[in-house]
């Protein structure tokens, strides 16, 4: 028992970690937001709602310049002000923004960030463990190996919730009728539209989220299975 103590420790630790994070997280939130008021977005949200049942998806904005939208993790739904003044200066469409908001969707539906909070204890205590190993046969370097690979293990789940959140979107997009053809122009042009930001040399096996060029084959995968028209 003694032995799994130090395991035990870190399980709770990083369950406290992630539940500051999270409230910390939602403090910024709250100064630094409000709920998005724009008519045309809201047409297509509404269509969304209407696909899932719901009365309204509310959808807030986020004051800061990186383009990029979330999902908190008490399930309210944002976009950058980056990305929507791309919106507002026409390069980035409606439709687009729709398919953003439809991805984060999809991460709170399927549970992503209680799946995350589970992850992130599991891994602090793996790291501890592994590191607890690997020292007596490599000392000095036990620790960064274990590091190495539970960072590995981190961005292999991340990229797998993306693909997950993809999915439900490329679903719903089409059960409201907007369909799927905006979800890849997005992508697309994501990596100009942030600078080449996502990836920039960074191996594939490093990545937190999937390249475009994957996302954009998954979702045609999708659409070839359905018998939709590649558009």
């Amino acid at each position: 028992m003694l032995k799994l103590t130090p395991i035990l420790l870190m399980l709770l630790y990083g369950l406290a970690m992630y539940r500051f994070s999270a409230w910390k997280t939602a403090r910024e939130l709250d100064a630094r937001s409000t709920e998005l008021a724009d008519a045309r977005l809201r047409r297509l949200t509404d269509r969304m709602a209407t696909a899932l049942g719901v009365d309204r998806i509310r959808v807030h904005i986020y004051e800061v310049a990186p383009i990029n939208g979330l999902a908190a993790p008490d399930g309210r739904i944002f976009i950058t002000r980056g990305f929507y003044d791309r919106y507002r200066s026409g390069e980035v469409s409606g439709e687009e923004i729709a398919s953003v908001i439809a991805h984060e969707l999809g991460h709170v539906a399927l549970g992503h960030s209680r799946r995350r909070m589970i992850d992130f204890s599991g891994q602090n205590a793996m790291r501890l463990a592994l590191a607890g190993v690997l020292n007596r046969f490599l000392p000095g370097l036990g620790a960064w190996i274990a590091m190495m690979l539970t960072s590995l293990l981190a961005a292999r789940l991340s990229r797998q919730d993306e693909f997950e959140a993809d999915a439900y979107a490329s679903a719903l997009l089409v059960k409201s009728g907007i369909g799927t053809a905006a979800q890849k122009s997005l992508f697309g042009k994501l990596e100009h539209l942030t600078g080449g930001g996502l990836g920039n040399g960074t191996p594939a096996w490093l990545m937190s989220h999937p390249g475009s060029a994957d996302r954009i084959a998954a979702i045609e995968a999708r659409e070839a299975k359905w018998g939709l028209n590649a558009t």
